[in-house]
């Protein structure tokens, strides 16, 4: 019996949603990777081995996420973002008026991310030199159009971390971070938080190794990228190294309680995978991820990249090395590294920025691990660190449950890997669910949702110069799409898919992409539904807000299989 018959006969008598490649899309597949010497990258598909047993995943409108809750425990998903700007650096807005607007679009969670160097005034936007206020200055003056500048290590200890307590009182339900958004020696820029019961961490490493810290005054070493330069490359090297060292100093001082992440990394063309695999081999509890959906999401220039950014701009609002498929992001997991994409507000001003939450939001599910009936920000660092998170442009999606069901039961979530002996079968189980309208008051659809994967070879020696730099990940295919036609509903809402591999032969990855458009949408998505470059112009009439509304994504972080029995 042909393939695709035996497809639809099972599928009218078990009544089960499964969704096969195309023919078109298995040729795709399987022709490219036979040329590149990999045929036995997907063995599947090849019978059709009964599973005999209901669904393991029925949706139950009592009972939310339930195969995330049944292994993982006490936890829940909370949305968050932390990538915003106040009036301590270049922002237009306070703290409070930024954090409340968070918290008004449904945010969990928020960290101020201030740039690293000086402070021109306080969050009333008094000059810190105005006798008023009665300022101690602390380290080298420095001045700006006549006015003494604070420098930010001294207004990250002494005046934002206190802010920062007047907001989690404000908000008592809420988790509220410190954080900065470095100026990461040898490239841009990078967001770095670190949990402490005070400022004095975080100002600490802005001080030491931020590259516009030129301070002297203190009795710490400066490790800050030398001549603060980008231009040049031998600069560049330099402070690379010096961004390596300040990587291992959050390692070493504060493994659990501090994240780093490259932030707009396409923007100036200021990383590149070397940079990335060097800051995950030097910080693998710290440096876990990057932002591959960058914040001003409104501006003109979408997420303002321009052409001099690498890809030539956004795709789909996301930067090209999460949006190419086979690009940077499925090279390093090809790798087998739990490296996650995060998405961001970047909220300085409302003219070219959304505010927190009102357009991106990062999901993360956060385990209550000590059991106490409440999430604290230590836990919620551990939920970032552990890769089970998606991010989504306009509340594409709420919601996700996203996971690999071997056949003896074992669940594996995004960030974690599922184990299964060579020649066995899996299933993958996808849940979601869309509010009725997002917060630009339109009803909310997904047009279909794409299951891709990775053949994962292992990590890179750096020793491997060739590989080492290589930033593609040639194996990376969309192996499967999805549409309402092969998803069921239950009453509550959720949709659920199932989609089963036969006889997995190779170790792998999986992730999802979804969005509102079609395929073949004029100037938004290809024939084979890939984001088209966004316009640098508006691409609506009323203008880029509109345009930004009208094309929505979401990205799932990746769940891994390792086949036993093969040749590591």
């Amino acid at each position: 019996m042909h393939f695709y018959q035996k497809q639809k006969n099972r599928k009218a008598i078990e009544q089960v949603i499964i969704h096969r490649p195309t023919g078109s899309l298995l040729v795709s597949l399987i022709l490219p990777l036979a040329g590149a010497g990999l045929a036995t990258f997907l063995i599947f598909l090849l019978s059709l081995a009964p599973w005999g047993s209901p669904s393991l995943a029925q949706p139950q409108a009592a009972a939310p996420l339930q195969g995330q809750a049944a292994a993982a425990g006490r936890g829940r998903w909370m949305a968050g973002d932390f990538h915003q700007h106040t009036l301590y650096t270049d922002g237009s807005f306070s703290m409070g008026e930024v954090m409340a607007s968070g918290f008004r679009f449904g945010l969990d969670w928020q960290a101020n991310a201030d740039h690293g160097g000086t402070s021109q005034w306080n969050e009333h936007k008094v000059f810190w030199d105005d006798p008023s206020l009665n300022v101690l200055f602390l380290g080298d003056p420095v001045f700006k159009d006549g006015h003494r500048l604070m420098w930010r290590w001294q207004n990250l200890r002494d005046y934002a971390y206190p802010q920062i307590l007047a907001q989690r009182a404000a908000y008592p339900d809420k988790l509220i971070a410190l954080s900065l958004e470095w100026n990461i020696p040898g490239h841009e820029h990078c967001l770095v938080g670190i949990i402490s019961h005070d400022g004095q961490a975080i100002s600490d490493f802005e001080y030491m190794f931020d590259r516009q810290a030129r301070d002297t005054s203190r009795n710490l070493p400066k490790q800050n990228g030398g001549h603060h330069c980008l231009s040049l490359a031998r600069d560049r090297e330099a402070g690379h190294r010096d961004a390596i060292a300040a990587a291992a100093w959050l390692q070493a001082n504060h493994r659990y309680t501090s994240w780093l992440i490259p932030a707009h990394p396409e923007r100036l063309r200021s990383y590149d995978i070397v940079h990335f695999r060097d800051l995950n081999n030097a910080a693998p509890d710290v440096a876990f991820g990057f932002e591959g959906i960058p914040g001003h999401q409104k501006a003109t220039t979408r997420g303002d990249y321009s052409l001099q950014a690498d890809g030539g701009g956004t795709f789909g609002g996301a930067g090209y090395y999460v949006a190419k498929i086979g690009g940077v992001w499925d090279a390093l997991l090809g790798e087998g590294r739990v490296w996650s994409v995060f998405a961001n507000s970047d909220f300085h001003n409302i003219d070219r920025d959304f505010w927190p939450g009102e357009y991106a939001k990062n999901y993360t599910f956060v385990q209550d691990k000590n059991g106490d009936g409440h999430i604290c920000l230590e836990e919620l660092v551990a939920g970032l660190r552990s890769g089970n998170s998606f991010c989504v442009l306009g509340d594409l999606i709420n919601a996700l449950d996203f996971y690999l069901q071997g056949r003896d039961g074992a669940l594996a979530f995004m960030g974690q890997t599922l184990k299964v002996a060579r020649g066995e079968g899996i299933k993958i189980i996808i849940r979601f669910k869309s509010p009725a309208f997002n917060h630009h008051h339109d009803p909310v659809r997904v047009d279909h949702i794409d299951l891709i994967a990775g053949k994962v070879s292992g990590k890179v020696s750096p020793s491997n110069k060739r590989a080492y730099r290589k930033a593609t990940n040639r194996s990376s295919r969309v192996i499967a799409r999805f549409t309402e036609a092969d998803w069921r509903e239950d009453e509550a809402g959720w949709k659920t898919i199932e989609y089963y591999l036969e006889r997995v032969s190779q170790d792998m990855y999986f992730r999802l992409r979804g969005t509102n458009l079609g395929l073949g949408v004029k100037g938004e998505t290809d024939e084979e539904g890939n984001p088209l470059r966004d316009s640098l112009r508006a691409a609506s009439a009323d203008g880029p807000e509109a345009a930004a509304w009208a094309d929505l994504w979401f990205y799932s972080n990746a769940i891994f299989l390792d086949v036993q029995g093969l040749s590591h």
